[in-house]
């Protein structure tokens, strides 16, 4: 009998943990969490994200206070060095989640391919 499909699951996150690019992310996520301006102003960056995606989930207009105090907030954090290297780590991970989803979803799209 094959393996239970949560248990390869569960295989498959700790690999994802023992990635170079997990690690990098993680050493990354320390250094802003380490330099209290990069991290003050990568929380801010975070919350205004959470705000923004409550407000498309609930589709509540996004005013355009929020609007600008993103872009401002956006503006300071790409001049952080700090923050900008997290997110390369971060771009890098996305990379890889973004491949692993097109492999998981294989199948459904054999299933519905036109032939």
């Amino acid at each position: 009998m094959s393996e239970n499909i949560y248990d390869l699951a569960h295989g498959l996150e700790r690999g994802i943990r023992e990635t170079e690019e997990f690690k990098a992310l993680q050493a990354a996520y320390a250094d802003v969490n380490s330099d209290q301006e990069a991290k003050e102003k990568f929380d801010r960056f975070r919350e205004i994200q959470v705000t923004i995606q409550e407000k498309q989930m609930t589709g509540q207009e996004i005013d355009d206070e929020t609007v600008d105090k993103a872009q401002k907030i956006a503006e300071e954090v790409q001049q952080n060095a700090v923050i900008l290297a997290l997110m390369e780590k971060e771009q890098a991970m996305s990379t890889i989640i973004n491949d692993l989803n097109r492999i998981i979803m294989m199948p459904l799209q054999d299933l519905y391919e036109v032939k």
